[in-house]
């Protein structure tokens, strides 16, 4: 659980941005999944904070930040909380929307990003082909145009379980924690509100002039579409590789984070490393 102490807020000029900092020493920063916020990362915040400085923010619109009354885009929000706060470069975690965050920032603010992890998502211009994906949002669209919260809630957590599994087999734990997380944001929206994130454009031509190292850890049963988009971000930059947590849908961090907090631990300690 996130302690209280651990909390913080950024004032901006479109009211407020949540955000947990701990621990000391070289910057990570974990960036949460659509709809959820930054408690996703609890599995991974307390251990990588014994070696490192970890900031998981909630995305405007998320968890405890403000919503938007103006246009923006998140890659500049991030960046806005890491100047603040006098932070960078840093190594930046991101998970499906928060995997598009990191991306948007390595492009428009590459002074503030140190390398890239990704997990099932990879830029901002994302494509869905596969029909369970589409299924997904063919029946958050029916829920929505039907006022059945409920029922958007439960077509989101699908996600959780993937392609070839239920929630019933999945964690019940988690599924209890994606939930809760999904109605904290969803309760400060409604239907009819305007939608003001701005798009980062031509994503996937300029990914190709990345640089800095990235590491793809997708769970091994996500939707073909989710472990594509890292996969070919991977293969599109300069310096990308790619790993698999076995058994876990989109969400491989929650549903096995000691496999994911030592994948991911290997390459942050090998990349500083290397460095020093």
């Amino acid at each position: 659980m996130t302690a209280a102490s651990d909390m913080f807020s950024f004032e901006t000029e479109d009211g407020h941005l949540a955000y947990r900092d701990v621990g000391v020493g070289r910057p990570l920063v974990l960036l949460h999944g659509g709809y959820l916020d930054h408690s996703m990362w609890d599995d991974q915040t307390p251990v990588l904070a014994q070696n490192y400085r970890v900031i998981a923010p909630d995305a405007r619109g998320h968890g405890g930040s403000s919503n938007a009354s103006r246009p923006f885009r998140q890659t500049d929000d991030l960046a806005a909380l890491l100047r603040h706060l006098d932070v960078g470069p840093a190594v930046l975690v991101g998970l499906s929307m928060g995997a598009s965050i990191a991306v948007d920032t390595a492009l428009e603010h590459p002074d503030l990003v140190h390398a890239l992890v990704v997990s099932g998502g990879g830029t901002s211009e994302r494509e869905f082909h596969d029909s369970w994906t589409k299924g997904i949002f063919a029946e958050q669209a029916r829920a929505l145009a039907a006022g059945d919260t409920d029922g958007w809630i439960n077509a989101a957590l699908l996600s959780a379980a993937g392609p070839h599994r239920t929630l019933g087999d999945v964690d019940q734990k988690v599924v209890r924690r994606l939930r809760e997380m999904t109605i904290r944001t969803i309760a400060k929206h409604t239907s009819t509100e305007r939608d003001w994130s701005v798009p980062v454009t031509d994503t996937w031509a300029r990914a190709a002039k990345i640089t800095i190292p990235v590491l793809a850890i997708n769970g091994g049963i996500d939707g073909d579409d989710l472990i594509g988009m890292a996969e070919r971000l991977v293969h599109t930059v300069a310096n990308g590789r790619a790993a698999t947590v076995e058994g876990t849908a989109h969400y491989p961090n929650m549903e096995r984070p000691d496999a994911f907090n030592e994948i991911l631990g290997d390459f942050v300690q090998a990349l500083f490393a290397q460095e020093s």
